[in-house]
């Protein structure tokens, strides 16, 4: 990251609340004295003579070079980002998938092996078991219900440990204090997708993890407009990833880095809505007649509803409606809601409905959805920041029409 960023209250040695270091966290402005941050749509930057050419390059003094290695505004995402997860360093990358990619292969080499949850991102199962295999990258699962598991699957050879929590979609929780104690007990650096929680309601840097990744078209975003992605963490894990991503290219665009720091200034006060809509509308459905179960880390029938109050401050925007009938019903659900939009995406304005089993998960097999609790009934629901009533009224009348 360039020097050029201003973070409100660092001169007194104290950091202010979330709220204030999203909103008031910038690059410095230009002698045209804006407001707002400009969008800085250049590709490169020049240099002031030979010298300043060559220790640009030899990364002795800081500044942009090429769009491609850094930019004013993807500097200012990050630097925002390294302050809500507390973490030293950072890159954004052109998705989440592709933070993903480069947090992975920038620490792995032929022979190396990967330890992960079971329940993870459609994507990422693709990953570690389709395209990391080619280069000679073996993968484990581990079983979040058997703790013993992770530590019998470590190996001499194993160079990250790989999580998601809350998992998508399942909602599967992970101890983040146990697994960062034994991640350092091995030396191991630990992976944490942070996307469904986002900074705002958990920070597992605080509890031993070396790194972050976000979806930031997610939450972050939060108005399903852009694509981008980010890793933050040590400063030492990331040296590898910057690396990585510098010469093979997942970087972010400037005009995204611009929107989705402007999206970050109004987080808290999306997820606060988020979330009370979310555990309103789950509060609501258990027990209803079409549905087999409920699924949100801060109903106390969540099966880790303990540890979700004690790691997380709120339970996130994300609810699960297990339907009876299985497959049919979900199809019969999907086809019969009006206001809710059915999408692939999450984290938007607007309440967005998916069926797993059929799509982000499909290239699962049976036993594998089953092994992360994705039954053929189930519904992923994001739950927007409408009035809260209105999503509730639209649900009751697509579950009408399923057995």
């Amino acid at each position: 990251m360039s020097d050029d960023s201003h973070t409100p209250g660092a001169e007194h040695g104290a950091l202010p609340h979330f709220e204030t270091l999203a909103v008031r966290t910038q690059t410095g402005v230009s002698t045209e004295r804006e407001h707002s941050v400009p969008l800085y749509l250049t590709s490169s930057f020049r240099f002031d003579d030979a010298e300043h050419a060559r220790a640009l390059f030899a990364e002795e003094v800081p500044g942009n070079i090429y769009s491609r290695y850094s930019n004013p505004n993807t500097d200012e995402f990050v630097r925002k980002l390294c302050l809500m997860e507390r973490g030293e360093e950072g890159i954004a990358t052109a998705s989440g998938m592709s933070a993903v990619f480069t947090a992975i292969a920038a620490h792995v080499s032929a022979g190396d092996h990967v330890l992960s949850a079971r329940a993870i991102f459609g994507s990422t199962h693709q990953l570690f078991t389709r395209i990391l295999p080619k280069w000679g990258v073996s993968s484990d699962y581990a079983d979040v219900s058997d703790p013993d598991s992770w530590e019998r699957l470590l190996r001499p050879n194993t160079k990250a440990i790989y999580i998601e929590t809350p998992s998508n979609p399942g909602l599967e929780l992970i101890d983040l204090e146990w697994l960062g104690a034994l991640a350092r007990s091995r030396g191991i650096p630990l992976i944490v997708d942070n996307c469904f929680a986002t900074p705002y309601l958990q920070r597992p840097l605080e509890h031993g993890a070396s790194a972050v990744i976000h979806s930031a078209t997610k939450f972050m975003d939060g108005q399903g407009r852009a694509l981008g992605g980010a890793i933050v963490g040590d400063r030492a894990f990331l040296a590898d990833c910057r690396f990585f991503a510098r010469h093979t290219g997942p970087a972010m665009s400037a005009f995204n880095a611009w929107l989705l720091s402007k999206s970050l200034e109004t987080l808290a006060v999306r997820m606060d809505r988020h979330c009370s809509n979310a555990l309103t509308l789950a509060q609501h459905f258990e027990g209803h007649e079409a549905v087999a179960s409920v699924r949100y880390p801060f109903l106390p029938s969540h099966p880790q509803y303990a540890l979700a109050r004690r790691q997380m401050t709120q339970g996130g925007g994300i609810v699960t409606l297990d339907l009876k009938g299985g497959l049919e019903a979900g199809r019969r659900f999907l086809d019969s809601v009006r206001l809710v939009t059915h999408s692939a995406n999450l984290g938007d304005t607007r309440t967005i409905v998916t069926h797993p089993a059929s799509t982000t998960h499909s290239k699962l097999t049976v036993a594998e959805r089953q092994a992360v609790a994705i039954s053929d009934g189930l519904i992923r629901i994001s739950v927007g920041l409408e009035h809260v009533n209105d999503v509730i009224a639209d649900i009751e009348q697509a579950l009408a029409g399923t057995p």
